[in-house]
């Protein structure tokens, strides 16, 4: 990789981190603190953080695989190392895995390219006392990034460094 490139995707993460830090200081939340954190008074729960990929699935705590597209699983986040894990805020690194469908998503093959992965957000997990739930997340690709064919303008392009979306944020949703 070049040392542009370099410097591109490391302005990108801090940017992306700077936004994440700057909405957790408007909504009062911190980055101290454990998942599993004992309560500060006796009789209250200790809150879990959790991140749900699909419908219908378990929640995880630091899954090693993320699946992104639920109906196919065509495309997903594997081998994630995580750097963090705190509530409001989880970042692991590990490599976009994307079936290019050729001839036909059955018969097609999966194509890894290197990721950092940013969960960020918290809303509580519906019937799961002491539970809660990222809201967001931001893929940043940090190599080579994978080219599709965009239908609405008839052309290839490449994928974008950074990516945010939203999550589930329920076991049924």
């Amino acid at each position: 990789m070049k040392r542009a490139q370099v410097i591109t995707v490391l302005a990108s993460v801090v940017a992306v981190l700077a936004s994440v830090l700057a909405a957790l200081a408007l909504t009062g939340l911190t980055l101290t603190g454990s998942a599993h954190a004992t309560p500060a008074r006796p009789g209250l729960l200790s809150v879990q953080t959790v991140v749900f990929d699909c419908p219908g699935q378990r929640a995880m705590v630091r899954p090693k695989t993320f699946i992104l597209t639920c109906a196919d699983a065509n495309s997903l986040l594997d081998k994630l190392s995580w750097t963090s894990w705190t509530p409001g805020l989880a970042s692991a690194t590990g490599t976009l895995e994307i079936n290019d469908c050729t001839p036909y998503c059955a018969a097609g093959h999966f194509h890894a390219y290197p990721a950092v992965v940013v969960f960020w957000g918290s809303k509580a997990v519906k019937n799961h006392p002491g539970e809660e739930c990222y809201t967001m997340m931001t893929q940043i690709l940090t190599g080579p990034r994978p080219r599709y064919y965009d239908y609405i303008h008839h052309k290839w392009v490449t994928a974008p460094v950074t990516q945010t979306s939203p999550l589930v944020t329920s076991p049924t949703a």
